[in-house]
């Protein structure tokens, strides 16, 4: 009987490889950056079109290969990074897998130039497909520069998998992030379709950030410093009133790698505990260095997720220094029973100096004489020796006693009533006639702040106030982006709203279907956009939750085509502006409500594909009873 298990051809177990190293061109970026921070490169650059899926291009100024080292970085398992398998516990290094360069030659054309600094000439590889077209000497500067094209071109099927250009180059701009945050000690620029998107200079931490999100992003942050025998925590934490509802701006850097973790998460939430709305997400940027010996990274295939020794002790220092951050700038609440506030500076008072008293006599007083008071009195009022002369004394006041005749005399009041006339308010107008509020009580109830009762013919309908608002604000806002008939309001003073660069590029491709809802843009920049109109029933407070929520809602990823696009917008918008389960309703307004639903094209369900209503009828009402 013939053998059943045989050993896979290199090719094929390097596309097997490929789909695990290599889910999207974010994936190649990732491994293509990381390798660049490994050869010791000052100066990186990332070039891509069409997101990544024509180009993916990383050069660096590192140390760059030679010809043998050249060609053995394609093998599988070949790496630079370690030697033993104790070296796994004591890693400096980020690519130490030793299958990222097999497995992405394995499903794309790559050509690879690379030169030491001592070599004169540099070696130029071409591959496709895991087979080598072409090996020669050429003249290049020092370094790497790797160059991945067409990927997926022999896997049709995982790159029909692919979402869009947007979509991709998100993801793109997320691992760009996270790796030039971990090291702002190198220069990093980004090049998408011959456009610069970012140009990092070396800087600090604080000015790395900053560059990365742009905006008013300094004014957001808060330094964070711990250094203990366990870990030493810096970096950044944003104030309690810059919180956001998406989780976007959260970042872990353990020894320079970005990490994903829910439990140190969970830390930073602790910190907050008190000082945020409910569901905010605070940004931070936090960088934990602990002993490689103490960490296990080769847990998750995308080496995103990392083992502590003593997460318990990593989790209270966490906590404990930022909440330490937070109070000692003043943005948490602090109880101290010793301070007297009446003893603080006001601010304004903080850098003046005191003046000096002045003293002034009345060297015309004399104590002695009959009226020392007066004059003493006058004195005060006055500086110098002509103080006594300014005083006059105040004529007496003659027939004192006229002041109180008729005081014991009767009031004189009329005997009759009649007589009497008061002052009646009348009430000019009316919102509602009589008629149209007895006709509302009757026949609309809220319950709980959360349902609207109406009677109807066969029993009663119960409405879900928040739902229904949905389903209404949905089609109004669909009905507007559809027939291009949206009205706005001018906005006395315009809104400037700062957004990070990732975002600009979401709010570049929905401006045109905000425009249609009833926005008006009066300049869109690299960090800000400037809004002067809105839609009529959003009020301006609630314009930047708006933005936020959509912005969010969208993060995994925008519609292709513009139906969807809007749909999704719609849908946002609604469940933003929708009335809350708790808001009490007039009787108007319930009865508005109920209209308005009724009179949708799909009042049974909201948007979002739950019932806002259900009814009951007398029949089942009555067998409650006859229980």
């Amino acid at each position: 009987m013939s053998s059943i298990i045989q050993l896979l051809p290199d090719h094929v177990a390097n596309q097997i490889a490929a789909g695990e190293v290599v889910q999207r061109p974010a994936s190649v970026v990732k491994e293509l950056l990381e390798n660049a921070v490994d050869a010791n490169a000052t100066d990186i650059k990332l070039i891509i079109k069409d997101a990544g899926k024509s180009l993916v291009q990383v050069i660096d100024n590192g140390k760059g290969m030679n010809v043998t080292d050249a060609r053995l970085c394609f093998e599988r398992h070949a790496t630079s990074k370690i030697r033993h398998a104790e070296d796994l516990f004591s890693l400096h290094t980020k690519g130490f897998r030793g299958e990222a360069l097999a497995s992405i030659a394995a499903i794309a054309h790559v050509e690879m130039k690379t030169k030491q600094d001592q070599e004169e000439l540099g070696t130029q590889i071409v591959i496709e497909g895991s087979k080598f077209v072409s090996q020669e000497a050429a003249v290049l500067p020092k370094g790497t520069s790797f160059a991945v094209k067409n990927l997926f071109f022999n896997i049709p099927a995982r790159r029909n998998f692919l979402k869009s250009d947007t979509v991709e180059y998100r993801h793109i701009i997320d691992e760009f992030q996270r790796v030039a945050l971990a090291h702002p000690n190198i220069h990093f620029t980004f090049y998408h379709n011959g456009s610069e998107m970012y140009n990092l200079p070396i800087s600090t931490l604080r000015q790395r950030v900053v560059n990365v999100f742009s905006g008013k992003t300094n004014e957001k942050l808060v330094p964070v410093q711990e250094d203990t025998e366990i870990v030493t925590v810096q970096g950044f934490v944003s104030k309690p009133e810059f919180a956001k509802k998406n989780r976007g701006e959260q970042f872990f850097f353990v020894n320079d790698r970005f990490i994903k973790s829910g439990y140190l998460h969970h830390a930073v939430m602790a910190a907050y505990d008190g000082i945020l709305k409910d569901g905010a997400q605070p940004s931070y940027f936090l960088y934990l260095s602990v002993p490689p010996n103490s960490i296990d990274i080769n847990i998750h295939p995308t080496k995103t997720e990392i083992k502590f020794d003593d997460e318990s002790a990593l989790y209270a220092i966490l906590r404990a220094s930022i909440k330490h951050s937070l109070g000692q700038f003043n943005v948490a609440p602090v109880l101290d029973f010793d301070r007297d506030a009446n003893l603080d500076t006001p601010y304004h008072y903080k850098d003046l100096e005191g003046a000096m008293p002045t003293i002034q006599v009345d060297s015309t007083f004399n104590p002695f004489s009959d009226d020392k008071v007066n004059k003493h009195y006058a004195g005060s009022g006055s500086s110098g020796s002509g103080s006594s002369s300014s005083y006059r004394k105040p004529a007496a006041t003659a027939s004192w006693e006229s002041l109180y005749v008729g005081l014991k005399q009767e009031p004189e009041f009329p005997t009759e009533s009649a007589e009497i006339s008061f002052e009646s308010e009348e009430v000019t107008a009316s919102l509602f006639n009589d008629e149209e509020v007895e006709h509302a009580v009757q026949n609309v109830y809220q319950i709980h702040k959360k349902y609207i009762v109406s009677p109807i013919k066969s029993g009663m309908v119960i409405v879900d106030q928040q739902r229904a608002h949905q389903r209404v604000l949905y089609e109004q806002f669909l009905a507007n982006m559809t027939v291009h008939q949206a009205s706005s309001q001018q906005l006395l003073f315009p809104l400037n709203l700062y957004f990070s660069s990732a975002e600009m590029e979401l709010l570049a491709e929905l401006k045109l279907s905000l425009i249609n809802t009833g926005f008006v843009f009066e300049e869109t920049n690299n960090d800000h956009v400037v809004i002067s109109g809105i839609p009529v029933n959003v009020t301006e407070s609630e314009v930047s939750i708006l933005l936020e929520q959509l912005l969010s809602d969208l993060q995994q990823g925008i519609p292709e085509n513009s139906f969807s696009q809007n749909d999704t917008i719609a849908k946002s918008m609604a469940k933003s502006l929708a009335v809350k389960t708790g808001t009490s309703l007039t009787i108007k307004e319930q009865e508005n409500l109920v209209n308005g639903l009724f009179a949708c094209k799909d009042p049974n369900v909201s948007p979002f594909q739950k019932p806002t209503f259900i009814t009951m009828r007398v029949e089942d009402i009555d067998k409650k009873f006859a229980l």
